[in-house]
């Protein structure tokens, strides 16, 4: 193999494929190595870890075909040193060694012949399903932060993705809140289909997919065990969970005895200031929701205390209607959530102190998250 390309094109597509790198492997340490290979006059890079696989092209100019895997942490740092320049790589079959010449810097990298590497798949045809690259990622930004991180619980380390006819549906849960995130499709489906995505992969697709600008393709394989989505000059793969996601309506309180709106901001700024203290109180934070006079607006406080180093109160405006009320929440939900809303105002639904929160958007009822409030001791 012979090939020669832009540094900042290599760095770019490094940083594409690099998350997909197994972080450890001792079983296959081919999957701590990403993947070179010619391809129709361009050069392709891949890397996997099993779960997830990311192919990415770049322009390049191919004088020799071929391909070779080199170890990703190295590679990765090395092209970041080069400078902004022409590179030129040439592989010796013979050693499985590939040798970089980059201004007046030359590097050789061992490898591992690309043969041992796992075969990613590429989606064959046009995707199955078409969706705007914005609203997709808006989608998931909204609801795979309250996926589990936990493996001790696998089905809640996946976002519950559901299309039927033009809707789209993304689901997310940890045991303590539950995020869920509605908008339509391009094109309908044939027939309802309800799939679980590794939470992770999806975070990925939507840090691959900020430049994208044509709809990007969704492929789901016949045997139900894989998920493709094609972009402009990158594939992603992700292997689905074959696991029973809980029936998340239940969760979702179907009734309020008080419904406040607020501004995000002042809410995030003020549960910031909260979370200072809140951090070594198990986060706990308490929201004391209370009702407007005739001369005076509603308004929420906001409380944190720690014995070790003091207490926070924040006062703000909002409007509220129905009863007076307290509740704790763990305040590192509760910010999580105002930072991804793309609403000025925000609606807090609450019943009792030992009752869910519900959290939605003004004029937006795509979406809607549930926060499980913590115990207030008296």
């Amino acid at each position: 193999m012979r090939v020669s390309c832009l540094q900042e094109n290599l760095a770019k597509g490094l940083s594409i494929v690099s998350r997909a790198v197994a972080s450890r492997s001792t079983t296959l340490p081919v999957l701590s190595n990403v993947k070179l290979s010619t391809d129709n006059s361009r050069l392709k890079l891949s890397a996997t870890n099993l779960e997830i696989g990311i192919n990415t092209w770049i322009g390049a100019k191919v004088e020799e075909d071929g391909a070779i895997t080199v170890p990703a942490r190295t590679f990765v740092d090395l092209v970041n040193t080069l400078p902004p320049d022409r590179i030129d790589m040439e592989m010796s079959v013979r050693t499985q060694t590939l040798h970089l010449r980059c201004g007046r810097s030359e590097a050789n990298l061992k490898g591992i012949d690309a043969e041992e590497f796992p075969i990613i798949p590429s989606p064959q045809g046009n995707g199955q399903i078409h969706i705007d690259p914005e609203k997709l990622a808006r989608m998931i930004n909204q609801v795979a932060f309250a996926a589990a991180t936990d493996e001790s619980r696998p089905m809640l380390t996946g976002v519950l993705t559901k299309f039927d006819q033009d809707r789209l549906t993304m689901a997310a849960a940890d045991g303590f809140r539950l995020s869920v995130r509605s908008t339509t499709i391009d094109t309908p489906v044939p027939e309802p289909v309800q799939i679980l995505i590794p939470a992770k992969a999806l975070s990925e697709l939507a840090r691959v997919s900020g430049e994208q600008e044509d709809p990007i393709e969704i492929t789901i394989t016949p045997a139900r065990n894989q998920i493709l989505f094609h972009l402009t000059n990158t594939d992603l793969v992700a292997q689905l969970i074959d696991l029973q996601f809980p029936d998340y309506e239940q969760i979702i309180p179907k009734r309020h005895s008080t419904r406040t709106v607020a501004s995000a901001v002042d809410l995030l700024k003020a549960g910031r200031a909260a979370s200072i203290f809140a951090r070594e109180s198990a986060n706990t934070t308490r929201l004391h929701i209370v009702p407007g006079g005739e001369l005076t607006p509603g308004h929420i406080e906001i409380a944190a205390r720690s014995d070790e180093t003091g207490d926070n109160v924040g006062e703000i405006d909002a409007t509220v209607e129905g009863e007076e009320v307290e509740i704790a929440f763990n305040i590192r939900y509760l910010l999580d959530v105002l930072s991804v809303v793309d609403t000025p105002q925000v609606i807090l639904e609450t019943t009792t102190s030992s009752s869910p929160g519900v959290i939605k958007q003004i004029d937006d009822n795509d979406f809607i998250h549930v926060i499980m409030p913590m115990h207030i001791g008296r």
